[in-house]
């Protein structure tokens, strides 16, 4: 059985003599879909009385690195809102500042503020960016469909605003609390462009609002003055640019007012609006309603309908025109609504874009999917339930940790129990993650909490249904390219393997067009989950491994261009690859005579400066083929390849290309310790390769490799010094520390060391003695045994390279280039002391 939702970390500040952390009024939190994590706490100095407003960043694989911004806000912040992309972050305070944050040099724990607006005096109440157009569905009822395509669909949205082309115009969208609305544009300059108007004619005091989209363009905002007896009121918004001014139209849509208001029981019992959101950021025609007392709260669901008109009697008779229609209107209607709740602290809506059509509603009830189905709200008693976001039916409550468990699978919802004394530990901000798997809660402490939610909300499931569901959400982080960690967090060292297998299946059966633009980021999938268990970790270098074969290998092939201006059919890389697969000789130098070795002719710097890929290279098919004999019973780093036809195949093409660039430039070949002075260490692995490449290149009838190779590979240590690969670093992550029932105690600012908690002996080839040389992976450079230069490490894999480039060479640089923003299996980088590295 699995539980509804446990707590998997509590990360909370170090305790300071003159300086005291304590949660703002109101507290916000925000999850981007890189699995960043803001939140906002003010900092109180005891001696001279002063308040900063600060704004935290964590990734939450590496929850104790928060990095941590005196935003500079005069007033306490109110809003936080992550962009589309998950790498710009707006704050907004109570003094109408709004302030843009980006990372510095691509960083996550190092952001800076370069733009920003202002409505000086006018608190903001509710901030977004303006919709880019892109918006998918995810379609429970096609979970089993083969067809990514089908799973997930491509839904017709327009931008909020658009540029020459119809690319979407970026900027921010934000209510005050006089009732203005402002819209600030960044233009393709990096100026910004910034304009108000009031909502509507008679301004009036807003104390909640909230915003959404519409499929064609429009913005929808919600407002209330806070009072349970006045109208909920919406407005459609419409941004243009005139003149190079931006132009801001308004118009008043139908209100309502809530249904606890107009019952005789409750008219007085709940007599403030607390809350007040859309069920989606893409759905304008669903609210959700919060009203509440110092008791207690109710919530209530609302959705838009367009109903039919009723006509007088008058004009019921007379002849209708043809194609009339019978006239509609816009009425909202009342879905759902719950009970008398405890009194509400926080809401968290779900971001998974799961379609609501009855089908896949049927269907999802049907398989126990709930991601995307629940809201949460936590309670002032420290709890969080779990609402079917249409029904508002409970579907999971978790009790909080002051309560001893988080799991009463016999307790009912509504039963109130009684607490100690004194004010009790609540959270004052809650954000689910993008997938729903997890929630993100920051207590009235300060406390930042990460709790688990089931993907079947503690409903008992067979293994290959929890595994079909977890395999979905895969595939939807695939296809999108948001961070899956959330998803790692249900993932246990039992399942590792049958995920592995049935993500590759699924992907071997896309079309060739799509399998290409996510041939990479399947692999880092699957590194990511083999990190997770023991018995795979090896296969986890392998992966890493061939992300970066991957890399060079295209960076490699991009030097060559064609003898001749007019452009062939074919690329020389990809005639190269062509040749190489259906030439079957073991000999290196019958191989190149097949090949148009002007193609190959490149400048001496170039290869040079490249001389360390190369040498990666070619240590690695030494290592693979020296290591062949010892793969038995324990899985070893490459073991992946020795079955992997594609890969051989690659590192054939490329041992030839380098083999061409070395009667041009002897000092780019790798470089061999060999025992014999007339020993031709390439043609040697190459005819060793080929052998091992014929054996596995039928992927669907792979054969043993005979005993004559692995007898010559025996003898391959005898002959050449066998570079040991230093794989990937231990990754100090923690996501694989996750696996036990019990939440980790974590503390901001102090790295978490784990001695006892991980029951598995070390990997071997993770293990690493304190004199070993540290080693750039990316530049594939020895750094040294304590390296003094600034490094990175990949938030994800935990690669690790220099932060400042030591190669002057614009081969080099290019190379660079391609990994500055994110790391070869697609992870945003982190500054790390040269200690760490």
């Amino acid at each position: 059985t699995f539980c509804r939702m446990n707590v998997a970390y509590v990360c909370e500040w170090e305790k300071r003599p003159k300086s005291n952390h304590y949660p703002s009024i109101p507290l916000v939190c925000a999850w981007s879909c890189r699995n960043l994590v803001a939140f906002t706490t003010d900092l109180k100095n005891e001696e001279d009385e002063k308040v900063s407003h600060m704004v935290h960043i964590i990734d939450t694989e590496h929850p104790w690195d928060v990095y941590s911004i005196n935003s500079g806000h005069g007033e306490v912040i109110s809003c936080l809102e992550w962009d589309q992309s998950g790498s710009r972050l707006l704050s907004a305070d109570g003094d109408g500042q709004i302030k843009c944050w980006a990372m510095a040099d691509h960083l996550v724990n190092s952001w800076e503020s370069s733009l920003g607006s202002a409505e000086d005096g006018d608190p903001i109440i509710a901030l977004s960016w303006l919709h880019n157009g892109v918006k998918l569905a995810l379609h429970v009822e096609m979970s089993g469909s083969t067809n990514f395509g089908e799973k997930f669909s491509r839904v017709k949205f327009s931008p909020s605003l658009t540029l020459f082309g119809g690319k979407p115009m970026e900027g921010w969208l934000a209510v005050t609390v006089s009732g203005l609305v402002t819209v600030s544009l960044l233009k393709p300059n990096g100026q910004l462009l910034t304009a108000s108007e009031s909502l509507c004619r008679l301004r009036g005091r807003v104390a909640l609002a909230d915003i959404a989209f519409t499929g064609g363009g429009n913005i929808v905002v919600a407002a209330t003055d806070g009072s349970s007896s006045s109208p909920v009121q919406f407005y459609k918004v419409c941004v243009s640019v005139v003149n190079e001014k931006c132009r801001i139209d308004t118009e008043l849509l139908p209100s309502l007012f809530m249904r606890c208001t107009t019952d005789p029981v409750r008219r007085d019992k709940y007599p403030a609006v607390t809350h007040l959101k859309f069920l989606t950021r893409e759905n304008s025609e669903q609210v959700l309603l919060c009203a509440s007392s110092q008791m207690g709260s109710i919530v209530e669901c609302w959705s838009l309908r367009k109903e039919g008109l009723p006509v007088n009697n008058i004009f019921q008779h007379r002849s209708p025109v043809v194609g009339e229609k019978q006239p509609t209107i816009l009425k909202w209607r009342i879905l759902s609504a719950t009970n008398d709740l405890d009194r509400v602290s926080a809401v968290a809506l779900p971001k998974l874009p799961i379609s609501i059509s009855n089908t896949d509603l049927k269907v999802a009830s049907d398989t126990k999917f709930c991601p995307g189905l629940g809201l949460a709200l936590a309670f002032h008693d420290g709890s969080i339930q779990i609402l079917h976001r249409l029904s508002l039916h409970t579907m999971g409550v978790f009790y909080g940790s002051s309560s001893g468990s988080s799991q009463r699978p016999g307790d009912e919802p509504a039963i109130k129990r009684q607490r100690p004394g004194g004010p009790t530990v609540h959270f004052k901000a809650l954000q689910f993650s993008w997938t729903s798997l997890a929630l993100a809660g920051v207590d009235n402490h300060g406390k930042l909490h990460m709790i688990r939610v089931s993907p079947s909300m503690g409903q008992m499931l067979d293994m290959n249904t929890l595994l079909r569901h977890l395999l979905f959400l895969l595939e939807y982080c695939m296809v999108t390219g948001y961070d899956w960690w959330d998803v790692l967090l249900h993932v246990q060292p039992g399942m590792v393997h049958n995920l592995v297998e049935k993500l590759h299946e699924e992907y071997m059966r896309q079309n060739q067009a799509l399998q290409q633009v996510l041939s990479t980021r399947i692999v880092a999938v699957k590194a990511s989950l083999c990190k997770l268990s023991s018995a795979t970790a090896a296969r986890a270098c392998d992966f890493h491994a061939k992300l970066l074969l991957i890399a060079i290998s295209s960076t490699l092939k991009s030097l060559l261009r064609p003898h001749v201006l007019n452009t062939p059919d074919k690329s020389p890389g990809d005639r190269l690859a062509e040749i190489c697969s259906k030439n079957t000789d073991t000999d290196i130098d019958k191989v190149m005579i097949n090949l148009k070795t002007e193609e190959f002719v490149l400048d001496g710097p170039p290869l040079q400066s490249l001389q360390q890929l190369i040498q990666w290279v070619g240590d690695f098919v030494l290592y693979l083929m020296a290591n062949l004999p010892n793969q038995g019973s324990v899985v070893r780093p490459g073991f992946g390849f020795l079955r992997d036809g594609w890969s051989l195949g690659m590192l054939r093409e490329m041992m030839v290309m380098i083999r061409i660039w070395g009667l041009l430039k002897p000092g780019c070949l790798p470089i061999y310790t060999a025992t014999s002075d007339n020993q031709d260490s390439m043609s040697l692995l190459f005819r060793l390769l080929t052998k091992l490449w014929l054996c596995s290149r039928d992927e669907g009838h792979p054969q043993e490799p005979d005993e004559p190779l692995i007898d010559e590979c025996c003898l391959l240590p005898s002959q050449l010094l066998v570079p040991s690969m230093d794989w990937l670093p231990v990754n100090d992550g923690i996501i694989c520390k996750l696996q036990g029932k019990h939440p980790l105690r974590l503390q901001f600012g102090k790295p978490y060391s784990l001695p006892g908690l991980n029951s598995t002996p070390q990997v071997e080839v993770f293990s690493r003695s304190p004199g070993v040389q540290r080693m750039d992976h990316l530049r594939c450079l020895y750094m040294g045994v304590c390296p003094t230069e600034d490094s990175k490490a990949c938030t994800r894999c935990g690669c690790v390279t220099m932060l400042r480039s030591p190669n002057k060479t614009n081969a080099m640089k290019q190379w660079e280039q391609r990994w500055i923003k994110n790391c070869l299996c697609g992870g945003l980088w982190r500054r790390i002391p040269s200690t760490l590295s």
